[in-house]
């Protein structure tokens, strides 16, 4: 088997068992930050932007969800999603015909429709199965409307560390400023 880099077993795990898109793109965003020369950078911007569209979408933000799969659209790099272990022409096809359907305001049915990305490597489909089986999730259930946490995550979330970290850097500008005045 190919050797892929934990984060995106557990981008794919979560995308695809519990639905936590949310987490998918805490996951890779912060694998991508701490790999910036990374050949693959734009893809996993990418697969980042897809979890943060589906996420929107399901949130009822249209308006988001088509911003992210668009910039995903452009993003994704098919040589890229082939090494990750994916069909790439199935992958585009999936983003491309969802953000269309979510600029037109299509609803299929009731219920928010789950996107599947379509995993090429076997070994790397078996690899997520046994990781999604042993975090007790059931790879490809569908999205649990009902659970506030999973479908608001963001705004639930502990952000004390961000506020901190900018409070520190806005009063670090303002300390600068007024040294530089003081000249």
């Amino acid at each position: 088997m190919t050797l892929y880099p934990e984060p995106y077993i557990q981008y794919l795990v979560h995308f695809h068992g519990d639905r936590d898109w949310f987490e998918c793109h805490e996951l890779l965003e912060e694998y991508w930050k701490a790999h910036p020369e990374d050949p693959k950078s734009r893809t996993w911007v990418g697969l980042i932007q897809v979890a943060v569209g589906l996420y929107h979408e399901r949130r009822g933000n249209r308006r988001g969800a088509v911003k992210m799969l668009k910039s995903a659209e452009l993003n994704l790099n098919a040589q890229h999603m082939a090494e990750l272990g994916l069909k790439a022409e199935a992958t585009f096809r999936s983003v491309m015909e969802r953000r269309q359907l979510v600029e037109a305001g299509v609803t299929i049915g009731e219920r928010f429709l789950d996107l599947n990305l379509t995993i090429a490597d076997p070994e790397l489909l078996r690899k997520c199965l046994t990781v999604c089986s042993e975090q007790g999730l059931i790879w490809g259930a569908p999205s649990q409307l009902e659970n506030e946490e999973l479908i608001h995550r963001h705004t639930r979330r502990d952000r004390s560390d961000v506020i901190a970290a900018r409070a520190a850097e806005a009063e670090r500008r303002r300390q600068m400023r007024q040294r530089g005045s003081s000249r």
